[in-house]
């Protein structure tokens, strides 16, 4: 089961639906990261491409919660598309911005710091346009952007996922004003999308390593008989549920206050510390019990360790954000820590 359970009004049957594409897929394909324009296409046909989006411009009027499953049945089955760039991103950004999405076209989001530059953009080998989001000392803006108009230096993560760095030159690009909580919106949707992609990755190398260690016998009994392997598998397993727990409990906070709730800066963070300090562990305690069999390509356990490990650093830093919830922590103060934490 993914760790973030499909008990947020997540229908049973879309749970099953998603797992079959995936599935299906997986079966079909050999593996790469690079874009798939058929798979694109038939997940556009299923309603999936704008999931989230408003009916009234093309989308499927789902919540976050159905985006949610979506991720984490990509991520169970190894396939990487630009789902949560395209609908979470790029076109919610475009919604709140009053400009048009619905035009068939594949985007990806990117943030401009105040040199021009945007690093570690995802997708823009996929993406027929990328939206930009720039700031200056009074405003904010979003462009969106024929990838020919500006700068673009393809690379990629660790897992051949596509990232790039952009650069803007030319200042009269077109732009619309968009409000900073919009900005504070995007930046915070961003970070909770890798917690739950790392969420997913981390669930299912804790699944592989329950199952390696019960089926493969050493010394005459399961490596799972074994109180060191037990130990290993349990912390993993803990540190698992704890960042689970945490990244749920800000996507509840997220939804039900349609972002604007003034703790969620605080819980996304939380999230983000606990997901990133747990990937550590996984990693190395799964990678421990399966031995050298999963440090093979034809092993499935690097899909998901490696793509725990790209993910966690995307949006932040571990450092980064346990900064963050040491900031928001201080300047609640004593009188206002709990309120902050329990709501």
């Amino acid at each position: 089961m993914p760790t973030i359970e499909p008990a947020n009004g997540v229908e049973p049957e879309l749970s099953a639906m998603l797992d079959a594409v995936f599935a299906d897929y997986r079966r079909s394909y050999s593996s790469s990261s690079g874009f798939d324009a058929d798979l694109w296409a038939a997940l556009d046909r299923l309603g999936l491409v704008r999931l989230t989006g408003p009916e009234t411009s093309g989308g499927s009027g789902a919540s976050w919660f159905e985006a949610a499953e979506l991720l984490t049945a990509a991520v169970r089955h190894g396939v990487r598309v630009p789902l949560a760039e395209h609908d979470l991103l790029a076109c919610a950004v475009l919604d709140d911005a009053g400009l048009d999405a619905d035009d068939g076209l594949v985007r990806t989001l990117g943030f401009l710091d105040g040199n021009g530059e945007a690093s570690g953009v995802p997708w823009t080998t996929a993406a027929d346009r990328i939206v930009l989001i720039s700031q200056s000392d009074t405003s904010c803006f979003v462009s969106d952007l024929d990838p020919s108009s500006v700068e673009v230096v393809n690379g990629a993560n660790i897992i051949g996922e596509p990232r790039a760095t952009i650069r803007v030159a030319d200042e009269s690009l077109s732009r619309t004003t968009v409000s900073a909580s919009a900005v504070e919106k995007a930046r915070l949707k961003y970070a909770m999308i890798r917690a739950i992609q790392v969420c997913a990755a981390l669930e299912c190398a804790v699944e592989s390593a329950i199952e390696h260690t019960t089926t493969r016998i050493q010394f005459g009994k399961p490596l799972a008989k074994m109180q060191v392997v037990q130990s290993l598998i349990a912390d993993a397993a803990a540190e698992t549920a704890l960042a689970g727990t945490a990244t749920e409990s800000a996507l509840q906070v997220a939804v039900a206050s349609n972002w604007f709730d003034e703790r969620l800066p605080f819980l996304v963070a939380v999230a983000r510390s606990c997901v990133g300090h747990a990937a550590s562990i996984v990693v190395r305690n799964s990678h421990q019990v399966h031995g050298a069999i999963g440090t093979t390509r034809e092993h499935r356990l690097h899909e998901y360790t490696r793509a725990a490990l790209a993910w966690r650093g995307e949006g932040g830093s571990v450092r980064y954000w346990d900064q963050q919830v040491g900031r928001y922590a201080s300047q609640a103060g004593p009188s206002m820590l709990w309120p902050l934490i329990a709501g």
